[in-house]
């Protein structure tokens, strides 16, 4: 009975990882496809690689995308750690109970809804004060730092709430300054949780398309609408060999982000 009961785990296991991984390695694998058809294998070739880097638009829209999402990561990790510090090292104070609303609202609120109410303040904001006078990456930062401060104040929050604070007061004890405590021993600390949450916001902000769609405005191309507006008119093999590159990017700051971690563990 113990035996079956594995074997179906296992087999349910096994279908679930095959569901969701195999789609991604046939990506990786038709990307190297000679064929223009990218369902139908014509030999192997690095071609696309070659036209995907003389594309233009692809590479205009990819920086402007990075820039937006190292950008929103940095300030939605300053936020986020901030309001952390304030939620779980200080006590009651005014507004806390609305200052975990804020914070929490984002993480429910769904994105259609979230882009049209950023559109509105803009274009409220543009009549009442003249700024954003236009909508480009600097409204789509803001638009997703909104939100992507959400996700790092969950998890900074949580390692904050979980390591030993005998050491911040043995430091305090010994003469050292609160500011000293926490640049020197609070954020050593908690650095794990930092970079995790600075991955997460730097990846949910290069991989929205529904909030940017809504505050972007001319010039202001990101990378998913300029993927999402290919693939309706069907599916370029450009898009194949762009994929697997930011796969090999993900992959890559997983490990030197594990890598980091297990540095300052030690």
């Amino acid at each position: 009975m113990t035996k079956t009961r594995f074997g179906f785990v296992f087999s349910a296991m096994a279908f679930g990882y095959a569901f969701l991984y195999l789609p991604i390695l046939s990506l990786v694998a038709y990307s190297f496809n000679e064929s223009k058809l990218v369902t139908v294998w014509g030999g192997f070739s690095t071609k696309w690689y070659g036209e995907m880097f003389q594309n233009e638009t692809l590479i205009h829209a990819a920086l402007q995308s990075l820039k937006v999402a190292a950008l929103s990561a940095s300030v939605s990790l300053i936020l986020g750690t901030l309001a952390s510090v304030a939620i779980v090292r200080f006590g009651p104070f005014f507004g806390r109970s609305i200052l975990q609303g804020v914070l929490a609202a984002p993480l429910v609120m769904p994105e259609v809804l979230l882009g049209i109410t950023m559109l509105m303040l803009f274009v409220a904001m543009d009549q009442v004060i003249g700024w954003p006078d236009a909508r480009g990456l600097l409204t789509i930062s803001i638009a997703h730092i909104t939100f992507s401060v959400a996700y790092v104040f969950v998890v900074v929050q949580s390692r904050l709430r979980a390591f030993d604070r005998s050491l911040e007061e043995a430091a305090l004890d010994l003469g050292a300054r609160p500011l000293q405590v926490f640049v020197q021993i609070t954020l050593p600390l908690i650095a794990p949780a930092l970079v995790s949450g600075w991955l997460l916001a730097f990846t949910l902000s290069l991989d929205d398309l529904v909030i940017a769609s809504f505050t972007s405005g001319p010039g202001s191309t990101t990378l998913p609408m300029v993927v999402f507006s290919s693939v309706r008119l069907g599916v370029n093999p450009q898009i194949n060999a762009l994929a697997t590159i930011l796969l090999l990017l993900v992959v890559a700051s997983v490990w030197i982000a594990n890598r980091l971690i297990r540095t300052t563990r030690n």
